[in-house]
Parts: C-alpha cells; sequence; structure tokens
C-alpha cells in the first residue's frame, strides 16, 4: 500500500513550487502524474506558483469524485495543490487511492481565523505522512498564521474563503499576528 502525504505551511511558503517539482521529478523518472486543484481556486486554470512554475491540471468540483478523473491503469502518482479546499469525503477517497498509487498532497493548514479547513482537518487525521514546509514571518520568526489584510487591517471575520494572494493574505508568527493592527 501506497501513503497519503500532506505537506502544509503558510502563505508563501512555496507549497505550489514545491508540488510542481514533486510534479517534475516524477515526470522525469517515468510516471505518469495527476495534477490536481480543488475547483474552488479560480486564480488561473493551472497550478501556478508565485516564482514562475506552472503546469496544466484537473480542476475538481466538490461533488466530483475524484475517482472520476483517476485511471489506475494510467496514472502512477496524484499530486494535489490547495488540498486543504478538498471536502472530507474527497480525502477518506484520496486515502483509499493509497491502495494503488501514492497521493501528495500540498496546502494550507489554517484559515485567517486560525481553524483548520475541513481539508487538512481530514488529511490530519487520514495522512501516513505529515510534514510542514516553513516560512518565515516578516520579523524573522517562523511563521504559522495566515492573515486576511482588508484595507490594510488584519481582519479576523468574514468568509471562510476569499481566494487571493499577497495582495489579501500575510504569514504570520503569533506575535505579529496578535499585534498587526497596532502597528498600523
Amino acid at each position: 500500500m501506497h501513503k497519503l502525504y500532506f505537506k502544509y505551511g503558510t502563505m508563501g511558503s512555496s507549497k505550489t513550487a514545491q508540488a510542481l517539482m514533486c510534479r517534475f521529478n516524477y515526470i522525469q523518472k517515468g510516471f505518469n502524474v495527476l495534477l490536481l486543484k480543488p475547483s474552488i481556486d479560480t486564480r488561473d486554470v493551472n497550478v501556478k506558483s508565485r516564482i514562475g512554475l506552472e503546469a496544466p491540471c484537473i480542476a475538481i468540483t466538490p461533488n466530483q469524485t475524484i475517482s472520476s478523473v483517476f485511471d489506475k491503469t494510467k496514472h502512477n502518482v496524484i499530486i494535489i495543490d490547495e488540498s486543504q479546499f478538498l471536502t472530507k469525503k474527497q480525502v477518506e477517497e484520496v486515502k483509499e487511492l493509497t491502495e494503488y498509487v501514492p497521493v501528495l498532497c500540498f496546502g494550507l493548514l489554517t484559515n485567517f481565523k486560525t481553524e483548520l479547513f475541513e481539508g487538512s482537518k481530514r488529511l490530519i487525521e487520514l495522512s501516513d505522512s505529515i510534514t510542514e514546509i516553513k516560512s518565515v514571518c516578516k520579523c524573522g520568526r517562523k511563521s504559522i498564521l495566515n492573515g486576511r489584510i482588508i484595507d490594510g487591517k488584519l481582519v479576523t471575520e468574514g468568509p471562510e474563503i476569499c481566494i487571493g494572494a499577497d495582495e489579501s493574505y500575510v504569514n504570520l508568527c503569533y506575535n505579529c499576528f496578535k499585534h498587526y493592527n497596532d502597528k498600523k
């Protein structure tokens, strides 16, 4: 049986770049990679990193099964970017698919309210391997939280999902998260 891997980090920690480099390594060795992302990420039709790496993918809706796009006779590995947006049921399904192939999920652990995303929570519960992709806060400490910024202020209320990048979010240590608005 193969493993389910969850690699998580804050915004800007190079999760997508690492997912694309992992894809490249598998392809270079002759593997057929199924690259997926939840359709809720509408920023681009491809999986695209901030440093310019990108690759075509299949976007899956919350109601869609992973099995509907996975072919065990064709695919050797599944890589999923933005895995925090997977549903609980989809995470349970990818765990089952490790009977056939390894599944590598890359995503955020918590939302801007410091709460686990549904997909991330289930990945923590079911993954065989959990790895933190570390990143640094503007103060130099390790970032652990994703702050949503609106009009220059950190907010902790609002809808859980608001797709964005550097224009909307900042990765922070707890101390900077707690005192962000004091410094403005």
